[in-house]
């Protein structure tokens, strides 16, 4: 059965059990846990289930709801990976008849033997459909994007990969798939698997959603599991620094959008000990803007000549107060060297306008670590939706042959004079500092819906521009008003 059909099939069924009050989460984790045991029931010598918790038992057991109740209580206190994925796993279809039709649902397909990776690719469908659904939308990043970041980063066999706000794992998803397509030794397989990488997500069942993520793409087993940490990867104890046996070679990431809604880390020892404040003594500046926290946070998280791709909000790059101090910071600690502007209308979550920031980790001397920032502009009369006209790994191939990850010194920009119409420029450090509070908010590209008056967009794309840049306005005065306070 093709992918897509399947999908289609189990996800309709979350309609019938939305009456009952099952939200899309709720179902998305009740099939991870069925999901994982029909797997291990295909795949009885390489998967160790407890007795009396296997999947034969979910089929034939009369009492089903009363069963899969205790079978989840048993998986928790069971150790190693089943412990990590089913800690705290509790019954959410209180339904015989319904539970029964989707165990009957996932056991009419063998989701190990198949030619490709459906199991893989039928997850990962079904988070993004949860993200349409759930309101996540703005952190789940576009498989395309992701795909173009991992091009561009180019992950080498045993590099150490971090994401510190990693949801379910579309990053490590993608790092994975690039690695896998090279030629690895065993000893490079045994590192993908176990020690590659290293994950924070702060919700609970995310971090659940992730390690299943992992586990149906190969990584980790029963006993050893990739490091998913459920905690806040801002807060860092009584040191309050990252240490280096933490540091790693990758980050890719998108970290969450907005004020921060629990403590702030201050760089200040005396502010930490107050109420909702924590220590951060190798940031920059005290921010509780989650994104320039977080961009502090990824520099610190790298070893030297490390290399980190993160998508990031527009206001990133304008912001004062807090925002110019760390655009200084970052063009002496690092090197800046590409920036990507996304285009609109990607995210499921609409009126998020976002970049990729492309940087490596430098050792600190007193001379400016980035020379040039070189752009691509793909939001200039680029327009895409989530659903009609979704954004595909083809659209940004360009850009990759733009960024030459072989070889930047061969760089050549598609802008002049001459052809105005250009994505690709570069900045020298001395153009960006001079511009006020180092805005590295830069377009050159002409709008061409406000040039030809003849033809104009369709109504319905001019009133999601509307909608987009008035949500967009919205995030820039919070932030405002967080600066002002």
């Amino acid at each position: 059965m093709a992918t897509n059909i399947l999908v289609t099939k189990i996800w309709s069924f979350c309609d019938t059990l939305r009456d009952d009050g099952l939200g899309y989460g709720d179902y998305l984790e009740q099939l991870t846990y069925l999901l994982f045991l029909k797997m291990a029931d295909e795949n009885k010598e390489q998967y160790s289930i407890p007795k009396g918790c296997d999947w034969q038992v979910l089929k034939l057991d009369s009492h089903i709801v009363e069963t899969y109740e205790e079978v989840l209580k048993k998986l928790s206190k069971s150790g190693g990976m089943l412990n990590k994925i089913f800690a705290g796993a509790l019954n959410k279809i209180h339904d015989s008849v319904k539970l029964k039709k989707l165990i009957k649902l996932i056991d009419e397909e063998d989701w190990t033997s198949k030619e490709f990776d459906v199991k893989g690719e039928i997850y990962e469908s079904l988070l993004q459909k949860n993200a349409e659904n759930s309101g996540a939308g703005q952190y789940f990043t576009p498989r395309a994007v992701i795909t173009a970041m991992v091009e561009c980063i180019q992950p080498k066999p045993k590099e150490t990969i971090s994401d510190p706000s990693c949801g379910t794992g579309g990053f490590f998803l993608g790092a994975l798939n690039f690695l896998n397509k090279q030629k690895l030794t065993k000893s490079d397989s045994d590192f993908l698997k176990f020690e590659t990488f290293h994950g924070w997500e702060i919700e609970k069942s995310t971090a659940r959603l992730c390690l299943m993520n992992l586990f149906l793409h190969g990584v980790g087993d029963l006993k050893e599991t990739p490091e998913i940490e459920v905690k806040d990867s801002l807060k860092r104890g009584e040191k309050g620094e990252v240490e280096d046996s933490e540091k790693v070679n990758i980050i890719l990431a998108n970290p969450p959008f907005g004020v921060s809604s629990s403590d702030i880390p201050t760089i200040n020892l005396k502010q930490s000990k107050k109420d909702g404040y924590f220590l951060r003594k190798d940031f920059w500046v005290t921010t509780s803007n989650k994104q320039l926290a977080f961009l502090q946070h990824i520099v610190t998280m790298l070893k030297e000549g490390g290399r980190a791709a993160v998508v990031l909000p527009d206001n990133v790059l304008f912001e004062g107060g807090a925002g110019e101090t760390i655009r200084k910071k970052l063009l002496e600690n690092t090197n800046l060297h590409t920036i990507l502007r996304l285009p609109t209308g990607i995210f499921y979550a609409q009126g998020v306008k976002a970049n990729v920031l492309f940087f490596d980790k430098k050792r600190a001397t007193k001379i400016n670590a980035t020379k040039e920032i070189w752009y691509y502009d793909y939001r200039t009369n680029v327009r895409h939706t989530p659903k009609k006209n979704p954004l595909r790994f083809e659209d940004l191939s360009d850009f990759i042959e733009c960024f030459s990850a072989e070889n930047k010194k061969k760089r050549e920009e598609t802008w002049s004079d001459e052809n105005e119409n250009g994505r690709w420029r570069k900045y020298t450090y001395k153009e960006l500092l001079a511009r006020d509070k180092t805005n590295l908010d830069i377009f050159w590209l002409k709008d061409a819906s406000l040039i030809d008056l003849d033809n104009l967009p369709e109504p319905e794309i001019l009133l999601d521009e509307i909608i987009e840049n008035i949500e967009s306005a919205l995030v820039s005065f919070k932030s405002i008003k967080e600066s002002i306070e």
